[in-house]
């Protein structure tokens, strides 16, 4: 069974859609990582959904996407260190209450 592309199309923007949301509306600084990769996932969803419906047969649309979570796991570790030096600092994770380039 072929899904079709509209149909996939929908559900990476409903998970870009619910990403966005938590990165703009969380409080928590891992909940906005969490959601950052949301986005990235929608965005490796559209990439061999495309790779698919073009028929093309180098694969490049998995080899990016192969790409994108490389990166996204790096930005995971980097942003997951930084959160736990600033909360070794402050003692906590909220990003409302963190505001370290403030005067």
């Amino acid at each position: 069974m072929i899904v079709p592309l509209h149909q996939v199309l929908c559900v990476s923007a409903g998970l870009f859609s619910i990403g966005l949301f938590g990165a703009l509306t969380r409080r928590n600084a891992i909940g906005i990582l969490m959601s950052i990769e949301l986005i990235l996932n929608s965005a490796n969803v559209n990439l061999v959904a495309f790779n698919r419906a073009l028929g093309t047969s180098n694969g490049l649309g998995q080899v990016m996407a192969l790409f994108v979570m490389g990166i996204a796991a790096a930005g995971a570790v980097v942003g997951l260190a930084l959160i736990l030096a600033i909360f070794r600092h402050r003692q906590t994770i909220s990003a409302d209450e963190i505001k370290l380039l403030k005067g």
